[in-house]
């Protein structure tokens, strides 16, 4: 495996919620990784959601606080972002992405270089 696979991703309705999950790589032995979610919706930016440390130390932008929930198991290398109380302005391709673990903050897309393909999030009223 040589990008981030992510799953979950669906059609549901707003109120709800649901996870996706990202499966990571060691993309070099022995180095630490960030691991980060991102969304883009159609004509807008791709923005930062949240982001996790190989610690577990996690940080949220400010469209990912409140709602958003990070979470990482080192041991099966997975990350997920659980979304509570959706809405329609949540619908977006939501991407998962790695970096070494030097400087996690999701707020720039830009800092992250290791992507996976995303996975699309719909939310119906």
């Amino acid at each position: 495996q040589v990008h981030p696979v992510e799953s979950g991703g669906g059609s549901v309705q707003a109120g709800g919620s649901t996870t996706l999950s990202c499966l990571y790589s060691d993309y070099i032995p022995g180095s630490r990784y960030c691991v980060a979610w991102f969304r883009q919706a159609p004509g807008n930016e791709r923005e930062g959601v949240a982001g996790v440390r190989s610690d577990g130390w996690t940080l949220y932008t400010d469209s990912g606080k409140g709602r958003f929930t990070i979470a990482r198991d080192n041991a099966k290398k997975i990350v997920t972002l659980q979304i509570a109380s959706l809405k329609p302005e949540d619908t977006a391709m939501y991407y998962c992405a790695a970096r070494l673990d030097t400087n996690c903050n999701p707020a720039s897309w830009l800092a992250y270089d290791i992507w996976g393909q995303g996975t699309q999030v719909t939310v119906s009223s």
